[in-house]
C-alpha cells in the first residue's frame, strides 16, 4: 500500500474532477438512480462543482469547499430530502460505477470504500 492519499491515487485535481463528473453522469443517466436524480436541479453544473470542491478535501486534497463556503458539514443541505437505506445504497452504487468508469485503482477504491459508506449512512434521516 502506498503512502498516497486518495486524492493523489485518483490523479489529483483532474482525477477528482473526472470522478465527480462521472458520478453525476451516472446519476443523470441510470434509470435506477431516478430517486437520487430528483433530489437535484435540472441543470447539474452547480452541484457538480460543489461536489468536486467537497470531494477535493474529503479525499485529501485542497480544502476548496471549506475555503469557499466556510465549513464541510453536508448534513444540512441533505436534510430536506428523504434519505433511507435505499437512497444511501443507490448513491454508493452510483459512486462505484463512477470509480469504475474512471479506472480508479483497487488501492484507491479499497481506501475509500468504508469511509464513503460512513458518510452516505450519516446522511440517512429515515429508516426505510
Amino acid at each position: 500500500m502506498s503512502d498516497k492519499v486518495p486524492y493523489e491515487l485518483l490523479g489529483g485535481e483532474k482525477g477528482v474532477r473526472r470522478l465527480c463528473d462521472a458520478f453525476y453522469d451516472v446519476v443523470d443517466t441510470l434509470p435506477e438512480a431516478k430517486t437520487i436524480r430528483r433530489m437535484h436541479k435540472e441543470n447539474l453544473d452547480e452541484i457538480r462543482q460543489k461536489f468536486f470542491e467537497y470531494m477535493s478535501a474529503w479525499l485529501g486534497g485542497p480544502p476548496l469547499y471549506r475555503d469557499k463556503y466556510g465549513g464541510m458539514c453536508i448534513t444540512d443541505p441533505h436534510r430536506p430530502f428523504a434519505i433511507g437505506p435505499q437512497e444511501r445504497d443507490m448513491w454508493l452504487y452510483c459512486m462505484t460505477k463512477a470509480l469504475e468508469h474512471i479506472g480508479a485503482s483497487e488501492e484507491a477504491k479499497k481506501m475509500i470504500d468504508r469511509p464513503l459508506f460512513n458518510v452516505a449512512d450519516m446522511l440517512r434521516n429515515r429508516d426505510n
